[in-house]
This record gives C-alpha cells, sequence and structure tokens, in this order.
C-alpha cells in the first residue's frame, strides 16, 4: 500500500472562504504540501530498498538460516561447462561417471578421490555452509582439485543448477552425501534439517527421475534411524520408527521418500546406514575431533553416562572403511528403470549397515586420545542430555559383507593414531584455527 493511502481525504477542518484570493492560496498550500509529502514518501521508500538490498542482516534470504545456503552463484558458461565435463571424464574402462553431492564434506571428499583416483568420471556439488568452519571445507577442495575434481559451489535444492548439470553430464551414477548432520544441532536449528534432508532430498531425486539416463542413487541414510531400538547388534531388519532425534527422523523420512520414487519412478536406490564415522578431515562437531582439541588445549573433556551409570558407547567406523562400502554399493547398483521420468519396470531398492561391529565405550575413546596425544585428560562425569543422543551403537554388518562384500579392518587404536596424526599436522604452526 503507498503512503499516500495513508493521507486522510480531509486533511484537516477549516472553513472555506468566500474570497477567491484565499481559496486560490488555499488550495495552493494544500498542493505544496502533498507535493512535498509525496517528493519525501518516494525518497523514504528509495532508502527502504536501498538499505534492503545492501544489507546482509536485513535480507530475509539471509535472515532465514534454513536456507541460507540457497544462494545465487556463479555458475553456466563454456569455461565453466568444460570444467565440468573434464571433472567428470571417464579414464577407466568401464568406469563411472558420479555426481557426489556434499563433495566438500568429510565422507564426500574421500569418496570422490577414492572414486577419481580408480579413474571414475567425478563432479562433486557442495554448498559451503557454515555449520562448522567453512576453512576445513574450503581446504579439502583444494585437496580434491589437486586431484582433478571439480566441485561446483550450488545448492541440493537449486533445480536449475541440478537441470544444467545433467544437461552437462550423463551422469550414470549420483554418490548423496549432502545432508544437515548433527544430532544436537537440530534442537537449534531444526528447519536446516527439513531444508537439506528432505526437500533437498525430493529435488534431487525429481531431477533424477527425469535424467534420461536415470543414473543408480547412493546415499547417505544414518545409524540414528534405530532411535530407541534396544536390540542389539542394530539389524536392517529391526524397527526404525522410534527415532529420538529430529536428525534421525529426517533420515527416516529419507528412507521412505526413496522408496516411494523407487517404486514410482524406477529409480535404483541404496540406501547406506553410517556409524559413527571418523578419521583424517573429519568433522569438527564430532566427539573425537573436539576432544582432540580440548585435550590439546588442557580442558576438562565432559563424559556422558545414562542412568543408572550406564555406559555410553559408539560403533566407531573408521572413514577408509566407509569409503570402500561406498564404493562397493555404487558398482553393484543395478541401472534405473524408468526413462524421462516413467517407470519401465521393477527396480533395485537396498538399505545397508556401514559399521565396524564392535562398540566402543568414550571413556575408552578418550583414554586411547590421552595416550596418543600424551596429555593427561581432566574427566568430568555428567548425565547424558536428552538432546536426542542415544545410550549406544552397534551394527550388524552380516547384509553388508554378503552382498557388497564388505569387512571393516580399522580398529579405533589404529584409526585413531591416524586422525591424531592429520590433525596435528593440519592445525600446527599456527596456520590453521582449530575451532
Amino acid at each position: 500500500m503507498s503512503h499516500l493511502d495513508d493521507i486522510p481525504s480531509t486533511p484537516g477542518k477549516f472553513k472555506m472562504e468566500k474570497s477567491p484570493f484565499i481559496h486560490s492560496r488555499m488550495r495552493w498550500h494544500w498542493q505544496s504540501s502533498l507535493s512535498k509529502l509525496t517528493f519525501w514518501s518516494i525518497v523514504f521508500f528509495c532508502l527502504i530498498l536501498i538499505f534492503f538490498f545492501r544489507s546482509p542482516s536485513s535480507n530475509p534470504l539471509l535472515q532465514d538460516p534454513y536456507r541460507r545456503s540457497l544462494r545465487t552463484y556463479n555458475w553456466g558458461g563454456p569455461a565453466w561447462e568444460k570444467r565440468v565435463r573434464s571433472s567428470a571424464r571417464v579414464r577407466s574402462r568401464n568406469g563411472f561417471s558420479v555426481l557426489v553431492t556434499g563433495a566438500a564434506g568429510f565422507v564426500g571428499t574421500h569418496v570422490s578421490s577414492a572414486l577419481k583416483k580408480r579413474g571414475d568420471g567425478v563432479l562433486g556439488l557442495d554448498n559451503f555452509n557454515d555449520y562448522y568452519d567453512p576453512s576445513l571445507k574450503r581446504a579439502r577442495q583444494e585437496l580434491l582439485e589437486r586431484s582433478g575434481v571439480f566441485i561446483v559451489e550450488g545448492d541440493i535444492n537449486d533445480s536449475a543448477l541440478l537441470m544444467k548439470l545433467f544437461e552437462v553430464v550423463a551422469f550414470t551414477h549420483v554418490m548423496h552425501l549432502a545432508a544437515q548432520a548433527g544430532v544436537r544441532y537440530a534442537m537449534e536449528n531444526p528447519g536446516s534439517y527439513v531444508h537439506s534432508n528432505i526437500a533437498g532430498f525430493v529435488n534431487l531425486l525429481e531431477v533424477c527421475k527425469s535424467a534420461n539416463p536415470q543414473p543408480a542413487i547412493v546415499w547417505a541414510s544414518s545409524s540414528s534411524v534405530y532411535g530407541l531400538n534396544n536390540k542389539v547388534p542394530f539389524s536392517e531388519k529391526d524397527r526404525t520408527d522410534q527415532p529420538a532425534s529430529l536428525y534421525a527422523a529426517t533420515k527416516k523420512a529419507g528412507e521412505e521418500i526413496a522408496h516411494t520414487y523407487n517404486h514410482i519412478y524406477g529409480l535404483s536406490l541404496t540406501g547406506l546406514r553410517f556409524f559413527t564415522v571418523y578419521g583424517p578431515w573429519g568433522r569438527p562437531d564430532m566427539a573425537y575431533f573436539f576432544f582432540t582439541r580440548d585435550i590439546l588445549k588442557r580442558k576438562p573433556i565432559p563424559i556422558f553416562e545414562a542412568a543408572n551409570h550406564g555406559t555410553v558407547a559408539r560403533d566407531f567406523t573408521y572413514i577408509d572403511d566407509i569409503v570402500k562400502g561406498c564404493l562397493a554399493a555404487l558398482d553393484t547398483a543395478e541401472k534405473s528403470t524408468g526413462t524421462g521420468g516413467k517407470k519401465k519396470g521393477p527396480a533395485q531398492l537396498r538399505v545397508y549397515n556401514l559399521g565396524n561391529t564392535s562398540p566402543v565405550p568414550v571413556s575408552n575413546l578418550v583414554s586411547i586420545l590421552e595416550r596418543l596425544l600424551k596429555v593427561k585428560v581432566k574427566r568430568n562425569i555428567m548425565k547424558l542430555p536428552r538432546n536426542g543422543d542415544v545410550q549406544f551403537t552397534h551394527a550388524n554388518v552380516s547384509l553388508a559383507q554378503r552382498e557388497l562384500g564388505y569387512k571393516p579392518t580399522t580398529d579405533l587404536q589404529t584409526g585413531l593414531k591416524k586422525f591424531v596424526k592429520w590433525y596435528t599436522g593440519f592445525y600446527s604452526g599456527g596456520k590453521k584455527a582449530a575451532g
């Protein structure tokens, strides 16, 4: 509504004089006032527009934490398309052309590197959001670029970008690893999980189902879908309808969405339930990572325990074992059966646990880090908060072993030793800030 609409039809009460001179004078005064008001209203409105578009803090797109990653990126053009094609070019016999979403993430970086190393064509996609320090993601990006992997900066909710990528490259496979991670952060920013893990996944599947040919899709689910399940070890046949966190609920929703797109459109979909992945280039929000940082800073370490002094344990899985499982899932994925969004026949639908099968109490994790870092740790025993964390995770990987040949080989002691070596090297000499 215009500011002029707020002006009363009768600006004030006055007695109309019969004198034409006075009448003319009053009319001139009223018109002059109206002109001034109109002028300043326009000026004020223009100032508001300038402030709105120039001030980051007042832009609702940036204020909305759920959508802050969906911004306009510079993409397109002959030079950009050339980089995309070059990165996705297959360099080995019978190799794949793979779009890796979340390529600058922890698992995404390792999977992209492994695929490129064996001769597959790899194109990355990442929005470089600030859930944790983006400089770590940029460092991973540099690592991948040295091996020939180009990461397109963009959001999985950007349909135009995704369609353009599929127009430039006929991807045979998609490794979908982009997601809003973290159990506890869901209590602070629930919308970001819906935006990335549900809306983003649906948007990706919409583009994939319309592609010709449709790619086979392998995507990251999570061990968190087992939620409040008390039966151990966790099997793919166990119930997964009792999520303990919003993060878990969005990953469970993803599995149901995958079933729907497989059933209706013939997309080949494989879900991988990761169990507490750790290792070099890891995520700073993970316990082993910030424990290492705090131990080196001589800070006390919180050790959570469940009710009745119950032990909190995790099935820590080293990144190299996870990568082997991801590549095996890609290698055994069957082709999608749809064409241009129309299903031609039944398509493959699978879900696997990828874990280490050996749960370790978190207190033991701290003890191993204490020995590796040669620092005496002060421990604060605390009750497990009601923030979505569960008491334990334990993977049954017999199905993945039987169908993918998956067999974890790295124990926690060995894996943490490799992580600590990377961490101290990466953050040494004040070159990097460890959060």
